[in-house]
Protein backbone atom coordinates (compact mmCIF):
# COMPACT_ATOMS: atom_id res chain seq x y z
CA UNK A 1 0.00 0.00 0.00
CA UNK A 2 1.21 3.17 -0.94
CA UNK A 3 1.99 5.87 1.73
CA UNK A 4 0.92 9.70 0.83
CA UNK A 5 3.73 11.44 -0.81
CA UNK A 6 4.74 8.23 -2.90
CA UNK A 7 6.17 8.74 -6.17
CA UNK A 8 4.60 5.94 -8.26
CA UNK A 9 5.16 5.22 -12.12
CA UNK A 10 1.40 3.83 -13.20
CA UNK A 11 1.53 1.20 -15.88
CA UNK A 12 -0.78 -0.36 -18.42
CA UNK A 13 -0.04 -3.27 -20.91
CA UNK A 14 -2.05 -3.49 -23.62
CA UNK A 15 -2.53 -6.78 -26.19
CA UNK A 16 -3.24 -6.91 -29.03
CA UNK A 17 -1.24 -3.81 -30.16
CA UNK A 18 0.55 -2.00 -32.93
CA UNK A 19 1.81 1.55 -34.12
CA UNK A 20 -2.26 2.30 -33.94
CA UNK A 21 -2.48 2.08 -29.68
CA UNK A 22 -2.60 4.79 -27.55
CA UNK A 23 -3.56 5.05 -24.18
CA UNK A 24 -3.99 8.03 -21.87
CA UNK A 25 -4.94 7.71 -18.10
CA UNK A 26 -7.00 10.22 -16.22
CA UNK A 27 -6.40 10.14 -12.19
CA UNK A 28 -9.02 11.17 -9.63
CA UNK A 29 -7.63 11.99 -6.28
CA UNK A 30 -10.26 11.34 -3.24
CA UNK A 31 -11.54 15.05 -3.29
CA UNK A 32 -12.38 14.43 -6.93
CA UNK A 33 -9.87 16.44 -8.33
CA UNK A 34 -9.19 14.85 -12.04
CA UNK A 35 -5.39 14.98 -13.71
CA UNK A 36 -4.15 13.43 -17.01
CA UNK A 37 -0.58 12.48 -16.21
CA UNK A 38 1.25 12.05 -19.73
CA UNK A 39 1.74 8.58 -20.51
CA UNK A 40 4.26 7.30 -22.69
CA UNK A 41 5.54 3.97 -24.33
CA UNK A 42 8.86 2.84 -25.30
CA UNK A 43 8.01 -0.49 -26.81
CA UNK A 44 5.94 0.53 -29.85
CA UNK A 45 2.25 0.62 -27.84
CA UNK A 46 2.28 -2.47 -25.63
CA UNK A 47 3.15 -0.99 -22.29
CA UNK A 48 2.32 2.61 -21.13
CA UNK A 49 3.27 4.33 -18.10
CA UNK A 50 2.93 8.20 -16.41
CA UNK A 51 4.38 9.20 -13.14
CA UNK A 52 2.14 10.03 -10.42
CA UNK A 53 2.32 11.00 -7.25
CA UNK A 54 0.00 10.70 -4.63
CA UNK A 55 -0.59 13.87 -2.49
CA UNK A 56 -3.44 12.95 0.24
CA UNK A 57 -4.82 9.68 1.83
CA UNK A 58 -7.91 7.93 0.61
CA UNK A 59 -8.84 5.82 -2.42
CA UNK A 60 -7.73 7.04 -5.92
CA UNK A 61 -9.22 5.50 -9.46
CA UNK A 62 -6.62 5.38 -12.00
CA UNK A 63 -9.08 5.32 -15.54
CA UNK A 64 -6.78 4.13 -18.75
CA UNK A 65 -8.68 4.93 -22.49
CA UNK A 66 -6.67 2.61 -24.92
CA UNK A 67 -8.23 3.70 -28.69
CA UNK A 68 -6.60 1.98 -32.00
CA UNK A 69 -5.77 -1.82 -31.81
CA UNK A 70 -6.39 -3.26 -28.00
CA UNK A 71 -8.84 -0.53 -27.77
CA UNK A 72 -10.43 -0.48 -23.68
CA UNK A 73 -10.94 1.36 -20.94
CA UNK A 74 -9.50 0.09 -17.87
CA UNK A 75 -9.90 1.19 -14.17
CA UNK A 76 -7.76 0.37 -11.07
CA UNK A 77 -8.28 1.35 -7.58
CA UNK A 78 -5.43 2.57 -5.03
CA UNK A 79 -5.72 2.83 -1.34
CA UNK A 80 -3.26 5.52 -0.11
CA UNK A 81 -2.45 5.68 3.54
CA UNK A 82 -1.33 8.93 5.53
CA UNK A 83 2.00 9.22 7.31
CA UNK A 84 2.42 7.12 10.00
CA UNK A 85 3.18 9.51 12.61
CA UNK A 86 -0.13 11.45 11.39
CA UNK A 87 -3.66 11.41 14.22
CA UNK A 88 -6.98 12.46 13.60
CA UNK A 89 -6.10 15.63 15.84
CA UNK A 90 -6.88 16.68 19.84
CA UNK A 91 -4.84 15.91 22.67
CA UNK A 92 -2.31 13.24 22.51
CA UNK A 93 -0.57 12.61 25.97
CA UNK A 94 1.90 10.35 25.66
CA UNK A 95 5.02 10.03 22.48
CA UNK A 96 6.16 6.16 20.80
CA UNK A 97 9.09 7.00 23.09
CA UNK A 98 7.02 7.11 25.94
CA UNK A 99 5.17 3.90 25.06
CA UNK A 100 8.94 1.92 24.27
CA UNK A 101 9.66 2.94 27.97
CA UNK A 102 6.78 2.55 29.56
CA UNK A 103 6.84 -1.29 27.54
CA UNK A 104 10.16 -1.82 28.29
CA UNK A 105 10.50 -3.59 24.85
CA UNK A 106 9.22 -1.90 20.99
CA UNK A 107 6.14 -0.13 20.70
CA UNK A 108 4.03 -2.08 18.23
CA UNK A 109 3.70 -0.04 14.47
CA UNK A 110 0.31 1.61 14.85
CA UNK A 111 1.65 3.00 18.40
CA UNK A 112 0.70 6.23 17.09
CA UNK A 113 -2.84 5.66 16.37
CA UNK A 114 -3.05 3.57 19.36
CA UNK A 115 -1.96 6.61 21.43
CA UNK A 116 -4.02 9.10 20.00
CA UNK A 117 -6.98 6.55 20.63
CA UNK A 118 -6.36 6.03 24.02
CA UNK A 119 -5.81 9.92 24.87
CA UNK A 120 -9.26 10.53 23.40
CA UNK A 121 -10.61 7.80 25.34
CA UNK A 122 -9.22 8.92 28.83
CA UNK A 123 -10.41 12.49 27.81
CA UNK A 124 -13.86 10.99 27.29
CA UNK A 125 -14.37 8.95 30.16
CA UNK A 126 -12.09 9.96 33.03
CA UNK A 127 -9.86 13.01 32.64
CA UNK A 128 -13.15 15.35 32.27
CA UNK A 129 -13.82 14.37 35.96
CA UNK A 130 -10.26 15.12 36.79
CA UNK A 131 -9.25 18.56 38.21
CA UNK A 132 -5.19 19.70 37.01
CA UNK A 133 -3.77 23.04 35.83
CA UNK A 134 -3.26 23.29 32.18
CA UNK A 135 -2.51 25.48 29.65
CA UNK A 136 -4.31 27.17 26.77
CA UNK A 137 -4.60 23.67 25.02
CA UNK A 138 -6.12 21.90 27.85
CA UNK A 139 -2.21 20.00 28.30
CA UNK A 140 -1.45 19.75 31.89
CA UNK A 141 1.25 22.00 33.10
CA UNK A 142 2.81 20.44 35.65
CA UNK A 143 5.39 18.33 34.61
CA UNK A 144 4.74 15.40 37.36
CA UNK A 145 0.74 15.52 36.09
CA UNK A 146 1.80 15.34 32.62
CA UNK A 147 4.21 12.49 33.36
CA UNK A 148 1.54 10.60 34.91
CA UNK A 149 -0.94 11.16 32.58
CA UNK A 150 1.30 9.90 29.53
CA UNK A 151 1.87 6.87 31.75
CA UNK A 152 -1.75 6.40 31.80
CA UNK A 153 -1.96 6.57 28.32
CA UNK A 154 0.43 4.17 27.80
CA UNK A 155 -0.97 1.61 30.40
CA UNK A 156 -4.63 2.04 28.28
CA UNK A 157 -2.03 0.72 25.06
CA UNK A 158 -0.79 -1.75 26.72
CA UNK A 159 -4.01 -3.17 27.85
CA UNK A 160 -5.43 -3.55 24.53
CA UNK A 161 -2.16 -5.60 23.57
CA UNK A 162 -2.53 -7.56 26.26
CA UNK A 163 -6.06 -8.61 25.64
CA UNK A 164 -5.33 -8.10 21.57
CA UNK A 165 -8.21 -5.68 20.83
CA UNK A 166 -8.22 -1.87 20.93
CA UNK A 167 -11.40 -0.91 19.79
CA UNK A 168 -14.06 -3.49 20.75
CA UNK A 169 -15.15 -5.73 18.03
CA UNK A 170 -13.87 -8.66 19.92
CA UNK A 171 -17.21 -7.67 22.69
CA UNK A 172 -19.36 -7.64 19.91
CA UNK A 173 -21.69 -11.06 19.81
CA UNK A 174 -24.62 -11.94 17.19
CA UNK A 175 -27.84 -13.79 18.06
CA UNK A 176 -28.88 -15.75 15.07
CA UNK A 177 -26.67 -16.32 11.45
CA UNK A 178 -28.33 -18.22 8.71
CA UNK A 179 -25.84 -18.70 5.75
CA UNK A 180 -26.99 -21.41 3.59
CA UNK A 181 -28.36 -24.40 5.70
CA UNK A 182 -25.86 -23.66 8.20
CA UNK A 183 -27.50 -21.78 11.58
CA UNK A 184 -24.94 -20.14 14.14
CA UNK A 185 -26.28 -18.52 17.39
CA UNK A 186 -24.91 -17.56 20.94
CA UNK A 187 -26.03 -14.84 23.18
CA UNK A 188 -25.89 -11.21 22.48
CA UNK A 189 -23.56 -9.45 24.91
CA UNK A 190 -22.65 -6.36 23.03
CA UNK A 191 -24.00 -4.71 20.11
CA UNK A 192 -21.91 -2.17 20.41
CA UNK A 193 -18.58 -3.34 21.85
CA UNK A 194 -19.08 -0.98 24.50
CA UNK A 195 -18.78 -3.99 27.33
CA UNK A 196 -16.13 -5.48 26.12
CA UNK A 197 -12.38 -5.31 27.89
CA UNK A 198 -11.12 -2.52 25.25
CA UNK A 199 -13.64 -0.18 25.91
CA UNK A 200 -12.94 -0.46 29.59
CA UNK A 201 -10.47 1.77 31.48
CA UNK A 202 -7.05 -0.23 32.18
CA UNK A 203 -6.42 -1.38 35.91
CA UNK A 204 -3.14 0.45 35.58
CA UNK A 205 -4.50 3.68 34.27
CA UNK A 206 -6.02 4.78 37.97
CA UNK A 207 -2.81 3.49 39.40
CA UNK A 208 -1.03 6.19 37.42
CA UNK A 209 -2.96 8.59 38.54
CA UNK A 210 -3.48 7.98 42.00
CA UNK A 211 0.07 7.96 42.83
CA UNK A 212 0.92 9.30 46.01
CA UNK A 213 3.37 12.12 44.75
CA UNK A 214 0.17 13.49 42.62
CA UNK A 215 -2.16 14.15 45.74
CA UNK A 216 -1.77 18.01 45.89
CA UNK A 217 -1.33 18.21 42.09
CA UNK A 218 -4.57 16.22 40.73
CA UNK A 219 -8.00 15.36 41.48
CA UNK A 220 -10.37 12.53 40.68
CA UNK A 221 -14.04 13.28 40.32
CA UNK A 222 -16.66 11.27 41.82
CA UNK A 223 -17.21 9.73 38.46
CA UNK A 224 -14.04 7.49 38.84
CA UNK A 225 -12.42 5.59 41.40
CA UNK A 226 -11.98 7.87 44.48
CA UNK A 227 -8.40 8.46 45.87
Amino acid sequence: MPDVGDLVTAQLVVAPYDTTTQAALSVTAPDGTVTTPVATTADGGQTWTAPLTYTAAGVWRLSWAVSGTGASVEHELVAVAPPPETTTGGRVYATTTDLANYLHAAPPLDSARLLADASRMLDSMLLLVCRYDVDDDGMPTDPDVATAIGRAVCAQVAWWEEIGDSTGAAGVGYGSVTIGSVNLGRSVTSVTGDDSAARQIAPQVLDELRAPHLHDKLWIGALAVPW
